[in-house]
């Protein structure tokens, strides 16, 4: 009975794992993109990144990108223009 529970517990747990797994389907395209961006964003890319999966992707970048301002670790006089190109390859990696 235990053996047979423990089988089920793992199997959802798999279930559940592999259901949320493809939220980065090219990371490879992002990162390149990433590549060619500004310093701030690439703190921007990299953040979310970091973050992991999840959300409204415009939401996620704008808070992101609000928090760095606010913490000082990226410049405010360009925090639009560097958000919307981490943005950008963001959507890629996500497509």
């Amino acid at each position: 009975m235990i053996r047979l529970r423990t089988a089920s517990v793992a199997a959802i747990a798999l279930a559940a794992l592999l259901g949320s797994a493809p939220a980065f389907a090219d990371k490879a395209a992002g990162d390149a993109c990433a590549a060619a961006l500004s310093p701030d964003g690439k703190a921007i890319y990299a953040a979310v990144m970091g973050a992991g999966p999840g959300g409204d992707l415009r939401s996620v970048v704008t808070d992101t990108t609000k928090s760095l301002v606010m913490s000082g670790k990226i410049d405010r006089g360009n925090a639009r223009t560097n958000a919307q190109a981490a943005g950008a390859c963001l959507q890629q990696a996500r497509s």
